[in-house]
């Protein structure tokens, strides 16, 4: 098994752009989400947070992000470091600000709203002129051209992939550092899943923005990510580089669905997951 979350956290701060440290998260002041969790993201990387449905990926963004009030959830241990200063205690939109934003699950878009409107909603927060927020939507525009092709179009009559795509922009016109991207693949066809991944692939090299992505499509999520956080019942079970992940017997058994030998009995598959190395 590789190091522990708990290890990572103690990467040097000069190169770190976000610090989760041994958080707990509970929702309606008895339900306890999420148990101890602590990862990093290093400055211009790409890192996911895998896991199966209900795994506590979400939860990890919206304590991120500051967003669990609104769901009655608040973080009552631990702390959440951007840029080398505490912001759990901020409100989402100072986050923002920050540079930090998060592009919710199932795209979100205002569905009455055109394409272009959505894009420039991105950029409330910002107060640095409408030149540079005309540079940086021309900017969205050469990122994603088929935006610029549908940037009329109000976005609750454009496709899934369309609006995912409208949503990333959306995100960027806030001219963030980071972005906390939940499920990006939910609802899309593959090949629109590998175009998204790609976009966030350039918006990491070119632009310089570090990348925070949840995701239960294991396979795609390694293939772009430099490393990963495997999330079962609201812990962390298990990090690290992608490629090592990629080639952990485990990990290919139970979320990448590739086993070598003889296809097991469903019997003896329940008996192996009970036994899974990192629960023993």
């Amino acid at each position: 098994m590789s190091a522990t979350a708990t290890a990572a956290v103690s990467q040097p701060a000069v190169d770190t752009v976000l610090s989760v440290n041994n958080i707990e998260v509970i929702y309606d002041h008895v339900i306890l989400v999420l148990k101890g969790v602590s990862l990093t993201v290093p400055r211009g990387g790409i890192v996911a947070i895998l896991g199966a449905n209900g795994a506590g990926k979400t939860t990890t963004l919206k304590a991120i992000s500051n967003l669990l009030k609104a769901e009655r959830g608040e973080v009552t241990k631990g702390s959440i470091e951007f840029e080398g200063e505490r912001v759990d205690t901020m409100s989402p939109n100072e986050l923002v600000r920050r540079g930090c934003i998060q592009v919710m699950e199932g795209r979100h878009c205002f569905a009455h709203l055109t394409i272009e409107e959505n894009l420039l909603t991105g950029a409330f927060t910002r107060r640095d002129g409408n030149a540079a927020i005309k540079r940086d939507l021309e900017k969205i525009y050469t990122l994603f051209p088929r935006l610029r092709q549908r940037r009329q179009s109000v976005a609750g009559y454009t496709s899934g992939g369309e609006q995912q795509m409208c949503a990333v922009g959306r995100a960027m016109m806030s001219n963030p550092r980071m972005i906390l991207l939940d499920e990006p693949s939910m609802g899309l066809a593959p090949q629109v899943v590998e175009e998204i991944f790609e976009i966030v692939k350039r918006l990491n090299a070119e632009e310089g923005v570090s990348f925070l992505v949840a995701e239960q499509n294991t396979n795609m999520a390694l293939k772009y990510a430099t490393y990963g956080y495997i999330m079962e019942t609201g812990r962390i079970v298990m990090d690290g580089e992608a490629k090592s992940l990629r080639e952990n017997e485990d990990v290919k058994e139970f979320y990448l669905g590739v086993s070598e030998g003889a296809k097991k009995s469903f019997r003896e598959v329940k008996s192996y997951k009970r036994r899974k190395r990192w629960l023993a």
